[in-house]
């Protein structure tokens, strides 16, 4: 499927809130782990039942570094202004 169904996929079927076609292709361009990806035409395309494995894989991955920054930066803080 094209890069841009695929995005549409990715939220569709809840693996991450957002997704747009150009970070699909960044991802391809950029990780090494991303699925092989095939030109047709003008468009790029991959096999979604690859490409479902490395977006949930990628998802998980994002999600962890997110809960580590929220524990990390609301340690000690209670969010009220001027207090520490």
């Amino acid at each position: 499927m094209t890069f841009r169904e695929a995005a549409r996929r990715v939220v569709e079927e809840g693996i991450a809130p957002s997704m747009s076609h150009q970070r699909i292709s960044q991802l391809a361009r950029d990780d090494q782990d991303f699925p092989p990806v095939q030109k047709i035409g003008r468009s790029n395309v991959v096999d979604w039942t690859i490409a479902k494995t490395y977006f949930l894989a990628h998802a998980q991955r994002a999600a962890s570094r997110d809960s580590r920054r929220r524990s990390t930066g609301a340690e000690g803080h209670d969010g009220t202004p001027g207090e520490t």
